[in-house]
């Protein structure tokens, strides 16, 4: 027999495997460079330069479908990044930027264009 994925022993096996791949993910760090242990070089350049690219392969990702020879010419994307590029200038909070720029384009695509 069989499981299919709507059974409830499916569901615990599944959301176990998410617990256990979770809490390895948290505790290897510690584990693997402890409160002695010096962090290597490669480590420290990539927790620097790793989130800035993240942010630059969300934006080409956000912008890929823009079509500007067509209504709405990408207008909606574009303020949505000048709304989150001037909140984030003005207060230096990444979570406000980003959610008054979802604000702001959820806003304009219902509601404008």
């Amino acid at each position: 027999m069989t499981q299919t994925p709507a059974e409830p022993s499916y569901v615990l096996i599944t959301i176990l495997i998410c617990a256990l791949c979770t809490q390895i993910t948290r505790w290897l760090p510690f584990l693997l460079f402890g409160r002695k242990r010096q962090v290597p070089k490669l480590v420290r350049y990539l927790g620097a330069a790793l989130p800035p690219a993240i942010m630059a392969v969300l934006v080409v990702y956000c912008l890929k479908d823009i079509t500007p020879l067509t209504w709405p010419y990408g207008l909606p994307e574009l303020i949505s990044v000048a709304v989150v590029a001037a909140v984030h200038l003005w207060k230096r909070n990444t979570l406000a930027s980003i959610a008054l720029g979802t604000v702001c384009y959820m806003f304009l695509v219902q509601k404008i264009f």
